[in-house]
C-alpha cells in the first residue's frame, strides 16, 4: 500500500486509511481476550469523539498531550484523536517513577496530561508543579473524566495538517543520560507503515497477535500503524505472558515480539508446528536475537523468525526478506526508500564488510529532538545522514550485521572489541541462553572484556568451561577476562539490555 499522496495540508494519512476502512463493508479492527470487539466504523466514531473532547479541553494543533496509560484499546484511540486534531501525542511508560514523570512533563510541556482512572489524586501536585494546564483520566473501558466527556461529544471533523507537522514525540529509552524527545511527523509514520506492510505482505485478512507495550515504536507504530495501513485486525493482549500467547496463536497470522518473548515461548513444552500452523510470520526486533534462539525456534515450529532493525529516530530501516533467506544474526536489507551507509570515521566511507558507524537516510527519519537544536545538529552528518550510534557492517548482498552500540565498544589494550561478536560466540555454546558483553576498568588493559551469562534451565556451566570453548572461537584479545553468571540480564521495557547497569555493578571486578 502506498502512503497517501499529499499536495498540501489534508487529513493525516493514517486517518485517511481509517476513513477508507470505516466507509467500506463492515469489518472488525480489534478484539480482546475479555470479549471486547471494535469495528473500523466504531474506531472511527470513537476517535472523532475523543478529538472533540480534547478540543473542548482547549488542546490546540501543535500542543502536546502526554499520555501515561496502561495498555488498552483506549490508548490507540487517543493517539488517533491527537492526529485528527493536529495535536502531538506523547506516550510515556506507565511504570515510570515520579521523578521520571516530572522530567517528561517539564520537558514536553504538554497542554494536557492523561493518566489512568484513579491516579489523578496522587499525580495532581506533580502535574501542577510542572506547569501542565489540565489533568484528565481514562480507564481501559473508557471510564474516567475524558471518557465521560467523549461519550457526550459530537464527532470532530478531521483537521487538515501538513505532512511535515509533528504527530508524536517519543522519548528515547534513556539507557544513558536523560531521555530525548524524538519528533515524528505524519509523513514519516505513514511512510514507514506503508513500507512495512509491503515488505511483510500484510493484507486485510491478517490478524496480528499483539502482546507488546503501546508507549514505544514497536508496539504502537510498527504493529498498529501497519495493521491500519491495510485494514487488518488485532487481537490485543494486555501484556506478554508466554502461556497466553501460545493459547492465542491459532487465531493469529502474525506475531511481533522482542527476543525475550521468543526465549520464553521456547520454554513452553506445547510450542510446536501444530500450535503455530496458522501463523505466517513471526517478527523480532528492539534487541538482537541470539542465533541459537533463531535455530531452536525454527526446529520446534518450522518458522524462521524475521529480524528487522530500527530505532525511535528512524522508525524501521531494515528487514530480513519475507521471501528469501532470513539470516540469523542479520537484520536484513534496507526497506523501500531507505538508504544505509557505513562510516569508518567522519567523512570516510568504510570498506565493504568493514565495521563502522551506521548512518541512515530515508522518508521515515525523525524531524529532530524536541527543544534541543544542539543534539539535533550533532545527530546528523554534514550531508544530512542520521548517525544511528550503532556499529555494523553491510555485506556484499546488502545484509546489515550489527556489532553493538558505539558507546558499548570496548577498547582493551588499544584494540577494538565489538561486544556482539563475543556474544554470538558465547550464545553458540550449548547451555548459554543469553549473554551481554561489556567493558569495565582494568589497570593494565584500560578496559577488560567482561561477560554476563544466563544459563539455560537445568544447565550447569562453569567459567573455565566457557573460556576454554571461546579460545577456539575468538582471538585472545577478544576473550572475556571474566565471565559472571546472572539469573537474568537487566533490561528496559522494550527488552534492550541495560549494559550501563552491568558496567556499574561490576566496575570493581578487576580492581580498576
Amino acid at each position: 500500500m502506498a502512503a497517501a499522496e499529499q499536495s498540501g495540508p489534508t487529513a493525516s494519512p493514517l486517518l485517511q486509511w481509517l476513513a477508507r476502512w470505516a466507509e467500506g463493508p463492515p469489518r472488525n479492527f480489534l478484539a480482546t481476550p475479555a470479549g471486547e470487539e471494535m469495528s473500523y466504523q466504531a474506531l472511527a466514531q470513537s476517535v472523532a469523539r475523543y478529538a472533540t473532547a480534547l478540543q473542548q479541553l482547549h488542546v490546540a494543533p501543535g500542543e502536546r498531550v502526554l499520555v501515561r496509560l496502561e495498555k488498552s484499546p483506549q490508548l490507540f484511540l487517543i493517539y488517533l484523536a491527537c492526529l485528527r486534531l493536529g495535536a502531538v501525542f506523547v506516550p510515556v511508560n506507565p511504570a515510570c517513577t515520579a521523578p521520571e514523570l516530572d522530567y517528561l512533563l517539564r520537558d514536553a510541556a504538554p497542554r494536557l496530561a492523561l493518566v489512568s482512572a484513579g491516579e489523578s489524586t496522587g499525580l495532581e501536585p506533580l502535574v501542577a508543579a510542572a506547569g501542565c494546564a489540565r489533568l484528565e483520566t481514562l480507564g481501559p473501558a473508557g471510564e474516567g473524566s475524558l471518557g465521560a466527556r467523549a461519550r457526550q461529544a459530537a464527532p470532530h471533523a478531521a483537521r487538515a495538517v501538513a505532512a511535515s507537522a509533528v504527530a508524536a514525540i517519543l522519548y528515547t529509552s534513556g539507557t544513558t543520560g536523560r531521555p530525548k524527545g524524538a519528533m515524528l511527523s505524519h509523513a514519516s509514520l505513514a511512510a514507514n507503515a506503508a513500507a512495512l506492510a509491503q515488505a511483510w505482505h500484510f493484507t486485510d485478512t491478517d490478524v496480528l497477535l499483539h502482546a507488546l507495550p503501546l508507549f514505544h515504536v514497536h508496539g504502537l507504530f510498527v504493529a498498529l500503524n501497519t495493521v491500519l495501513a491495510c485494514g487488518a485486525r488485532v487481537l490485543m493482549l494486555p501484556r506478554f505472558e508466554a502461556a497466553e500467547v501460545l493459547q492465542r496463536l491459532p487465531a493469529a497470522t502474525v506475531f511481533m515480539g522482542v527476543p525475550t518473548y521468543y526465549t520464553r515461548l521456547l520454554q513452553q513444552p506445547a510450542l510446536d508446528r501444530d500450535r503455530t500452523r496458522a501463523v505466517r510470520l513471526f517478527v523480532c526486533g528492539s534487541a538482537p536475537l541470539p542465533a541459537a534462539t533463531h535455530a531452536l525456534f525454527l526446529a520446534r515450529t518450522g518458522h524462521s523468525i524475521l529480524e528487522r532493525y530500527g530505532m525511535t529516530e528512524t522508525l524501521m530501516s531494515t528487514s530480513n526478506p519475507y521471501d528469501g533467506p532470513r539470516l540469523a544474526g542479520s537484520v536484513g536489507t534496507a526497506l523501500a526508500g531507505v538508504t544505509l551507509r557505513v562510516r569508518a570515521s567522519e567523512g570516510v566511507a568504510a570498506d565493504q564488510g568493514e565495521v563502522g558507524m551506521l548512518e541512515v537516510r530515508g522518508p521515515s527519519l525523525f524531524a529532530g529532538y524536541w527543544r534541543d537544536e544542539a543534539r539535533t545538529r550533532a545527530a546528523f552528518s554534514a550531508d544530512g545522514w542520521f548517525r544511528t550510534g550503532d556499529l555494523g557492517r553491510i555485506d556484499e548482498r546488502g545484509y546489515v550485521w550489527l556489532a553493538g552500540r558505539a558507546g558499548d565498544l570496548i577498547i582493551s589494550g588499544g584494540l577494538n572489541v565489538y561486544p556482539r561478536e563475543v556474544e554470538e560466540q558465547l550464545e553458540a555454546i550449548t547451555g548459554v541462553l543469553e549473554s551481554a558483553v561489556f567493558g569495565v576498568p582494568h589497570a593494565d588493559f584500560g578496559e577488560a572484556v567482561t561477560a554476563a551469562v544466563v544459563a539455560a534451565p537445568a544447565t550447569q556451566l562453569a567459567e573455565a568451561q566457557l573460556l576454554a570453548q571461546l579460545r577456539a572461537r575468538l582471538s585472545a584479545y577478544k576473550l572475556p577476562k571474566r565471565i559472571v553468571f546472572v539469573a537474568e540480564l537487566p533490561r528496559n521495557a522494550m527488552g534492550k539490555v541495560r549494559k550501563d547497569q552491568l558496567r556499574a555493578r561490576y566496575a570493581g571486578l578487576h580492581g580498576g
